[in-house]
């Protein structure tokens, strides 16, 4: 049997889940940042797809969001599955600001400036690999040719082991109000084993300095499921991350996919997994729930106040290629190697070597290699799942009006499906609505994959394109 039980707060206590049930769920399944998701875009789509999506959203007016990758880092995280360039030598860093900035000269153009930028964010790699001035060059290039609104959240993603206080000066001077900061782990043998030392008191006094700054809003990143990690060890970690009281943690499930990233195959046989990787997670869910933070679901948690506690409590959150975020109906155009595009009913995405990226932004201004142009069915799927994966539930009659459709009728397969996790305590079925029940918000992904069309053709493969769900 499984039970649960829930606070006023929303915190779950998950009293007992059966092995059968972790068995059943536990599978790989996409994390929805995108729907479809990758594996179903076509190589076939090209600049001109790219351009004319563009010109669309350019006619709507909508908002804008931009992603800039910055791929470099001075060494490799041994879990990483991120799309990195491991460079000693910074002077790589010069070729690859220029081919940056020629497609910021491309795709500026096809962004009115009657549009203004509400949401700006530095991913990588490691942005501060680079340094402060060379941030501060490519951050004024990017204003220049960009209207950016006067209360834009704006985001970089740091690593505490080679950012400075210069770096953190210069990126508040410039306006960034948002940091994201890896931790992992903070236990040695962890960090010893995927290659990351990076001691609490780093940690600690960067964002000691970062407060002082007066930035907005912290985030910090943790994974379980790490080598030689255990729940006990795990708990430690969760009680000296409270004491930095981040505002915002992204607590990932570790992907172990060393068939895409080799490196990973090195601590294979010491990965917790099954019944003591899922009390690793306990452990992660009921410190931050004693701690009175908020589960916004798929990983993350936020203090009550911060938005986007507040924009899941008023039904707007909205979930990009960054996760969460409260800046719905922006168009996100990514740029930089392997940057994905999301704009209007259209999903693109750069080449992801650095000499190929280099090359076609020389030759053409773009690095477009493939990208999706969603049909009618995709859209109003992406908007099922979307809405349930941010809010938890699906109020039929919302997906009705705004599709013109009979949502029992159109879902009729799916609806017969969530009947078995309805039996599990997975959701409750309504007539005017779906829900997720605490406990199925542990699961969130698998019911979410419910609705995904595409999914049972994908598990045909031979070759594994997802991580497993916990």
């Amino acid at each position: 049997m499984t039970e649960t039980k829930t606070t006023a707060e929303g915190a779950i206590e998950i009293a007992q889940i059966s092995d059968e049930i972790l068995e059943k769920y536990n599978r790989p399944g996409p994390r929805y940042t995108s729907y479809p998701t990758a594996p179903v875009w076509k190589d076939d789509f090209g600049l001109a797809d790219f351009e004319a999506a563009a010109a669309t959203a350019d006619e709507r007016a909508t908002p804008v969001s931009l992603y800039m990758h910055l791929p470099f880092c001075e060494s490799l995280c041994l879990f990483c599955a991120c799309n990195v360039s491991i460079q000693k030598d910074k002077q790589a860093a010069i070729p690859y600001l220029a081919a940056l900035k020629n497609e910021i000269e491309h795709v500026a153009p096809m962004v009115s400036r009657k549009r203004r930028v509400i949401q700006f964010h530095w991913g990588g790699g490691t942005p501060t690999y680079l340094s402060p001035t060379q941030l501060e060059d490519l951050f004024g290039y990017t204003r220049e040719r960009f209207a950016f609104a006067g209360d834009a959240e704006i985001g970089i993603e740091i690593d505490p082991r080679v950012t400075t206080v210069a770096h953190l000066e210069t990126l508040r001077r410039m306006g960034f109000n948002r940091l994201s900061m890896g931790i992992q782990d903070f236990q040695p043998k962890v960090q010893e084993t995927i290659h990351r030392i990076q001691p609490y008191e780093m940690t600690r006094d960067l964002i000691l300095v970062a407060r002082k700054l007066g930035f907005q809003s912290l985030n910090v990143d943790l994974i379980y499921g790490l080598p030689y990690q255990s729940a006990e060890s795990f708990r430690t970690t969760i009680g000296q991350v409270l004491t930095l009281a981040p505002d915002r943690v992204a607590m990932f499930s570790y992907a172990h996919v060393p068939w895409l990233k080799k490196q990973q195959g090195s601590f294979q046989a010491h990965l917790p997994e099954g019944r003591e990787k899922f009390r690793i997670m306990r452990a992660g869910l009921e410190g931050f729930f004693g701690a009175g933070y908020v589960y916004i679901g798929m990983d993350h948690f936020a203090l009550p106040g911060d938005e986007l506690a507040i924009a899941q409590q008023n039904r707007t959150l909205h979930r990009n290629f960054q996760g969460y975020t409260t800046k719905a109906g922006a168009d996100l155009y990514g740029m930089g190697v392997s940057a994905i595009s999301s704009i209007g009913a259209a999903y693109a995405q750069n080449r992801r070597e650095l000499p190929a990226y280099q090359t076609a932004i020389a030759e053409r201004g773009t690095a477009v290699m493939r990208g999706y142009r969603l049909s009618k069915d995709d859209e109003i799927r992406r908007e099922v799942i979307g809405r349930l994966l941010c809010h938890t539930v699906i109020p039929k009659s919302e997906i009705e009006r705004e599709f013109s459709i009979s949502f029992d009728e159109y879902f009729e397969d799916e609806l017969e499906r969530l009947g078995e996790a309805r039996t599990e305590g997975l959701v409750a079925l309504a007539a005017e609505e779906i829900r997720v029940t605490p406990l199925g918000r542990i699961f969130i992904r698998n019911v979410a994959m419910t609705f995904d069309r595409y999914l049972r053709e994908q598990q045909m493969d031979q070759k594994p394109l997802f991580s497993k769900t916990l």
